[in-house]
């Protein structure tokens, strides 16, 4: 289904009853990946996925797809849906959406789970990378992606998840390349939110892979510490969604008193 910001369309779903718990995908992803997760989900909550702008079904809105122009494009959707509070789960470059809602609209929020994810913003390589990424796609598009979404996985998950990784491929190369490019462009440019996550008065996690190549373990564990957040161990790389479905599920489920 489509909800139309500034004349875009803006594909989401919405399933199940209950408390509203809103899953936003990360770079090169959709709304797809919570496909296997959502039917135990929706037993207990009203499960919002939505494909971000440039990824999936969605459309443009920018060259430049900030974190916080996502954020706003998610409270019109859930203000178009009548849901005034949310629990927020980001994977990823989602967290970093994540974080901007929760900046920006803390009165709809009450959950914040950042999953394979962190509050920091860039490092200076690492916006070199993103440079790097821009000029890359424009001519080799899906050596692009290949590359970008094998790096998420470690090496021993790559063998294990291999038609999962080629599904994964085959979808982001259908995503606009201007798309594609806008969300690198935000992801370079996002802001450090860690006092925004110290300082965030709902409930709060950090969700982090052993071995998430992305999002190094050692750092989330200390982020957790010093935002006060509570803090969980997956085993694995970065793509904890996949991984560990049955422990993710189950840890979702029980959010509001599940503190490990």
């Amino acid at each position: 289904m489509n909800y139309y910001f500034n004349n875009t369309p803006i594909f989401y779903k919405s399933t199940g009853s209950g408390p509203a718990l809103v899953l936003l995908h990360g770079f090169l992803e959709s709304s797809t990946i919570w496909k296997e997760l959502i039917p135990d989900l929706k037993e207990k909550y009203t499960i919002i996925c939505m494909d971000l702008p440039g990824h999936g079904k969605s459309g443009n809105l920018s060259e430049i797809h900030s974190m916080e122009l996502m954020a706003e494009v998610l409270y019109e959707l859930l203000t178009h849906l009548n849901i005034a509070t949310c629990k927020l789960v980001g994977h990823s470059m989602g967290g970093y959406v994540a974080l901007a809602f929760a900046e920006s609209y803390p009165h709809a929020v009450d959950t914040l789970v950042l999953l394979n994810s962190t509050p920091l913003s860039d490092s200076i390589e690492r916006k070199e990378n993103r440079d790097r990424a821009l000029r890359l796609i424009q001519s080799e598009k899906k050596l692009f992606i290949g590359m970008a979404i094998a790096n998420l996985f470690s090496e021993e998950t790559r063998l294990l998840f291999p038609s999962a990784i080629e599904a994964l491929k085959k979808e982001a190369y259908s995503f606009s390349t201007e798309g594609i490019m806008a969300n690198i462009r935000g992801m370079r440019d996002r802001v450090d939110r860690t006092a925004l996550l110290k300082n965030f008065g709902g409930k709060k996690w950090v969700v982090a892979g052993t071995k998430d190549p992305i999002v190094p373990f050692s750092q989330c564990k200390l982020l957790a510490l010093e935002t006060e957040s509570h803090f969980k161990t997956v085993e694995g790389s970065h793509m904890s969604w996949l991984e560990n479905q049955d422990e993710i599920v189950k840890f979702l489920l029980f959010i509001d008193f599940f503190y490990l």
